[in-house]
């Protein structure tokens, strides 16, 4: 689930609750990534951040889908983790 996907569920945090959960001030940021202004993607440590921010509902694969495996090589063969596409590698 992405985070435009997980603000339109009841019962999930606001942005400004997210934001202040992760550490951020600007509750803006968290608004261009919902909505991928500019291709913005969080950075890893508020991946992380995020996904224990959301219970798990928000993965680390679905906020940064093209190199999530590139970063955390343990997550690949986890229960939900997107196949890896066939011309890639996780080295």
């Amino acid at each position: 689930m992405n985070l435009h996907e997980y603000f339109s569920q009841g019962g999930s945090l606001s942005v400004g609750e997210l934001a202040a959960a992760i550490g951020i001030k600007n509750p803006a940021q968290v608004r261009q990534w919902q909505h991928a202004y500019a291709n913005r993607q969080p950075g890893p440590e508020y991946c992380v951040a995020i996904e224990k921010a959301t219970s798990g509902a928000v993965r680390r694969w679905d906020l940064r889908p093209d190199d999530w495996y590139r970063i955390w090589p343990e997550l690949i063969g986890a229960d939900g983790a997107p196949q890896i596409p066939a011309d890639q590698t996780a080295a």
